[in-house]
């Protein structure tokens, strides 16, 4: 565990956004204790919210994350088997710091920490992801007291289902045919609570929980699955959700992928008819079209560094009623500006239920421009790359702005962003243009000069 040959071994596992590495070769039982213990050092708090996911690895992982909070002299408030959500559930309703044992979306060999403070405040990079990786560096923990906390049971799955289901209202709908691909994932456990509703015939896709997820990655690369079943079974609408049951893609009733943009305008709709004028939160990298539908609903656009922390930290701050980002996350003041991808199927089947409209139509009114989506780059210099782009476009005077990364805005409507996403020797590229043919020019544009002083 401490000799790295590649490299830091902390540095790469320790990410912006929470732990994550190959269980037992970057990951062990050991490493999580050390986490649990400097996690409550960093908190100070007197409890913390353990919950994980389905894989294998991970209830191991989540008894010696509990064991270095105990040893530190604070209870353990055990949550048990979920989705991210629900821990996040948890640490609100509680108001305690709380712990995720999950990979997210990387492959069955990985897992991971994620982290909030109380009440589901989002930790990250400047807001103590580097204090923690300093303490992992460090050896074993020393025990603090001679009075171990204590291990007291907080599971609350059907108070958080009845939460989310208490948020919308389905009681009107028309008689909708919903297939849910869980994936192998803990959405098998959370969607039949979430969703069962007289009006939905749920149609099951991989509920069964398997860490090794058999069926399909959990990083929603591949949903042909469920777009075949959406179309073999006359469905109204797909839903997937990743292995940790939080993010959400949608496909309509001819098996086609609904883009985030679309869910989050509808969303952001539904949001706002309740809450007029408030603030919405988006990702920079966020299409314009959902942008031009908070502004069209009447409420206001707030842009937003990508990531949860940063999300979640500026609908505090700006009071928003609801955020969303361009991956398929999204945030919601009821429950604590928390992402959830259960209460954003929950609008969508209402307002899909609520229309006379397939769902094609609804997603076709926001979706005007097009998209590269997300192209990582490699680099070996990562910030000199964004310096390469920021001189070349500076030099013919497109506006640029560094909110994350740099992102110029050309005279035509046109933007790009470009920045490290603290995963690797990449940079991440994003472009939208009002034509394929616009998007694609600026695309590869943008992409030459990254890669303008070699690889």
């Amino acid at each position: 565990m401490h000799t790295d040959p590649e490299g830091d071994l902390y540095d790469r596992i320790v990410t912006p956004y929470d732990i994550r590495g190959r269980f037992r070769a970057e990951l062990d039982p050991g490493l999580a204790y050390r986490a649990g213990a400097a996690f409550t050092e960093l908190t100070g708090a007197a409890a913390i919210a353990v919950a994980h996911d389905a894989r294998t690895s991970s209830p191991p992982l989540a008894d010696a994350f509990a064991q270095g909070v105990l040893d530190q002299g604070a209870d353990v408030l055990d949550a048990g088997l979920g989705s991210t959500d629900y821990l996040h559930y948890v640490s609100g309703l509680l108001d305690v710091p709380g712990a995720m044992i999950t990979a997210g979306r990387a492959p069955a060999p990985y897992n991971g920490i994620r982290l909030c403070r109380a009440g589901a405040v989002g930790l990250d990079e400047g807001t103590g992801m580097e204090p923690l990786r300093r303490r992992l560096r460090g050896p074993r923990p020393p025990l603090t007291t001679d009075r171990p906390g204590s291990v007291l049971p907080a599971r609350v799955l059907a108070d958080y289902a009845g939460h989310l289901r208490a948020l919308v209202d389905l009681s009107d709908i028309r008689p909708l045919k919903v297939v849910v691909d869980a994936g192998n994932g803990t959405a098998g456990l959370t969607a039949p609570l979430v969703l069962g509703h007289p009006s939905i015939e749920l149609v099951p896709l991989h509920f069964e929980l398997d860490g090794a997820f058999p069926c399909r990655g959990p990083d929603l690369a591949d949903v042909s699955g469920l777009r075949e079943a959406v179309r073999e079974s006359g469905a109204d609408v797909g839903l997937a959700f990743d292995g940790d049951g939080d993010r959400l893609l949608a496909v309509d009733e001819r098996g086609a992928v609904v883009p985030p943009a679309a869910v989050i305008a509808l969303v952001a709709g539904r949001e706002l008819a309740r809450r007029p004028g408030a603030a919405v939160v988006h990702d920079l990298v966020t299409a314009t079209s959902a942008i031009d539908a908070i502004k069209e609903a009447g409420g206001i656009p707030v842009r937003s560094r990508v990531g949860p922390a940063a999300i979640k930290a500026l609908m505090a701050e700006q009071d928003a009623a609801f955020g969303g980002a361009h991956c398929g996350h999204y945030y919601f003041r009821d429950v604590w500006y928390a992402d959830t991808g259960m209460l954003a199927a929950l609008h969508l089947l209402a307002e899909l239920g609520d229309s006379g409209s397939e769902l094609s139509e609804l997603a076709a009114r926001h979706d005007r421009y097009a998209s590269s989506g997300a192209i990582d780059v490699p680099v070996t210099d990562p910030p000199a790359a964004l310096q390469r782009v920021v001189r070349h476009f500076a030099a013919d005077g497109t506006a640029l702005d560094h909110l994350d990364g740099v992102t110029g805005e050309l005279a035509d409507g046109s933007w790009f962003n470009v920045r490290a996403p603290g995963t690797g020797p990449v940079v991440r590229v994003n472009v939208e243009a009002g034509t394929v043919a616009a998007m694609g020019r600026l695309r590869d544009r943008v992409v030459d000069v990254v890669l303008s002083d070699g690889r």
